[in-house]
């Protein structure tokens, strides 16, 4: 591990502290529940979103469309008019996932009535909650709400969930750090590319499934979606990536980020110091690459929770250990390494954990520094997709862009405010 510096408003033992529970955290998968049996303060009325909080009238097309897919597949409404007509109602709340101890990937929304899954802090006993990944394309969070969409919804939650429920309770609980550490070393990053993650999880899980005596044709669709979708463990590594934060941000001290994410308008950072207040910026498009008949001109702003990872060390701060994501996000791959590479210069250390084979283990930049990113100029980066501003549409793009320096600069100015 590297030496941990100092910052003005820090002592060393505040940021070494806080840098240590980064490292140290055990996120473990202990179950699943219902959103609304689990996730604290959430009701039957209650839509939970990505990023910072935000208004219904101020969201993206791309969320709004996803809040509608939630409320259709809630039974809430039975169409998107309808949804649409009582999201503006004012009988509808709004609050951020981060909010009530959860995240969500892109439009990150989650109802009362959709599986999560749950992780637990070992140490702590703080919980994090995460919605089952959809895969890529036309899925709730990406804005696509279509009748595919919420007969996929609906099956996750009346078939699929009671499986897997029913199976991690036959397995036990799931070392999530010892999962991540052993796909970097098998060239994930745990953001964008969860291959060699989501292959473990359907290993751990495939005989547990088998072991609930469920009928066989429920079984095998059951690992067909896990096996069909390379992106599933995103979900897990998401929630790992809270729990983690959450322990962070229990001790109260150190200059470091805790969370980041996006609500497609706004672009908001937590520092662990600072509590739960959020500190923003506007959101932007990146320069990132968009799948064949998509350009910049649809693509919705920074929307997202998932980059929380990053938070951590890991996505673009692991990209070294990917070298095969820049055939999806583009880029070569020295540039891609040199890039997250980069990122020490804005990090506390090296995780003591968390390590890249090709770089000589050494471990992943972790622990961001407010005040080293606005000292610095540099930015830091996370993996994205790109949702499509038209409704119904999904995903069209993917790649690295920039967390905006105004988040740092306005939490560096509350720091300093308060001494």
């Amino acid at each position: 591990m590297t030496d941990v510096l100092p910052a003005p408003s820090q002592t060393s033992a505040e940021l070494a502290a806080a840098f240590g529970r980064l490292c140290e955290a055990q996120p473990m998968l202990i179950g699943m529940a219902l959103a609304g049996d689990a996730i604290p303060g959430m009701r039957p009325d209650l839509v939970l979103h990505a990023g910072p909080p935000i208004t219904w009238e101020g969201m993206t097309s791309a969320m709004r469309a996803a809040v509608c897919g939630g409320l259709v597949f809630e039974g809430r409404c039975a169409t998107v008019e309808e949804a649409e007509a009582l999201a503006g109602s004012g009988t509808i709340s709004f609050a951020p996932a981060h909010d009530h101890q959860a995240a969500g990937a892109m439009a990150g929304i989650i109802t009362a009535s959709m599986p999560v899954f749950i992780v637990e802090e070992h140490i702590s006993g703080l919980r994090a909650y995460v919605t089952i990944n959809e895969g890529l394309g036309k899925a709730l969070r990406f804005g696509a709400n279509g009748p595919e969409v919420t007969e996929r919804l609906r099956w996750i939650r009346d078939e699929f969930y009671p499986l897997i429920s029913r199976a991690l309770e036959l397995a036990g609980p799931m070392d999530l750090k010892q999962a991540i550490a052993e796909a970097l070393r098998r060239g994930d990053e745990v953001h964008n590319r969860n291959k060699a993650a989501t292959s473990q999880f359907f290993r751990d899980i495939a005989l547990a499934l088998v072991a609930t005596g469920a009928p066989h044709e429920k079984l095998e669709k059951a690992l067909r979606f896990i096996a069909g979708n390379d992106h599933f463990f995103l979900s897990l590594s998401i929630a790992h990536a809270k729990a983690v934060s959450l322990y962070v941000e229990a001790l109260g001290k150190g200059d470091i980020v805790t969370v980041m994410a996006g609500n497609g308008v706004e672009v908001g950072i937590r520092v662990a110091s600072l509590g739960k207040r959020w500190f923003t910026a506007p959101a932007s498009v990146a320069n990132v690459k968009f799948f064949d008949g998509h350009s910049e001109d649809e693509a919705t702003p920074t929307m997202g929770d998932s980059y929380i990872t990053e938070s951590i060390g890991l996505g673009a701060f692991a990209l070294a250990a990917a070298p095969a994501i820049s055939s999806f996000i583009g880029g070569t791959v020295e540039e891609l390494i040199a890039r997250s590479e980069r990122m020490r210069d804005i990090t506390v250390g090296e995780h003591s954990y968390f390590r890249i084979p090709a770089l000589g283990y050494r471990g992943v930049p972790s622990g961001i520094d407010v005040r080293k990113v606005v000292s610095t100029g540099i930015q830091p980066l996370i993996n994205t997709g790109i949702a499509s501003r038209i409704p119904g549409v999904g995903q069209i793009g993917a790649g690295v862009q920039q967390i905006p320096m105004g988040c740092f600069v306005a939490a560096q100015a509350e720091l300093d405010r308060i001494g």
